[in-house]
């Protein structure tokens, strides 16, 4: 299957994504898709509903190997930082965003087994990242009013480059 990166505010990524019932040959195939897309335009991370497809399933890569999760759930956090961060589905966007530094995470892997990982800092921060696209949230959703009023300009030109 051929995917392509959807940007805002194209409505897939405000839909919430649903469970992956089975880690198949068809999910396999998302994660390869994914990945092309996410190292294609240099990014750290990446959901399915990111490339049209309303699945729970995320993406990570921050220089250590590629990480897959099917139906990601986290069960623990600690510890807070406040970082700039971009997302691909919103170019030329920095929000700057308050996350965990610790979290726990249960999800399926790629070759279907339920895995617990504990991440730390840079990787905590995309997984939580990615778990809100899952979820119909984005990095703007956290902006304050003023923020909202300052990226009005850059939203609106996402708006119509979408519409062409």
């Amino acid at each position: 299957m051929n995917y392509n990166l959807r940007l805002y505010p194209d409505s897939v990524l405000r839909e919430k994504a649903l469970p992956v019932d089975d880690v198949d040959g068809e999910v396999s195939d998302l994660i390869k898709g994914m990945a092309e897309i996410m190292y294609s335009y240099e990014g750290i991370g990446l959901a399915a509903p990111q490339v049209g497809v309303l699945k729970r399933v995320i993406i990570a890569d921050i220089g250590e190997g590629l990480l897959s999760m099917a139906n990601p759930e986290i069960l623990q956090k600690e510890d807070e930082d406040r970082l700039q961060e971009g997302c691909l589905s919103l170019p030329d966007i920095q929000v700057e965003i308050e996350r965990k530094k610790i979290i726990s995470v249960r999800s399926i892997s790629q070759q279907g087994k339920e895995i617990i990982l504990e991440l730390y800092g840079l990787m905590a921060r995309v997984i939580q990242h990615e778990i809100d696209h899952l979820n119909g949230i984005l990095i703007i959703d956290y902006t304050t009013l003023m923020e909202k009023f300052l990226l009005q300009q850059k939203l609106t030109e996402l708006k119509i480059a979408y519409k062409i």
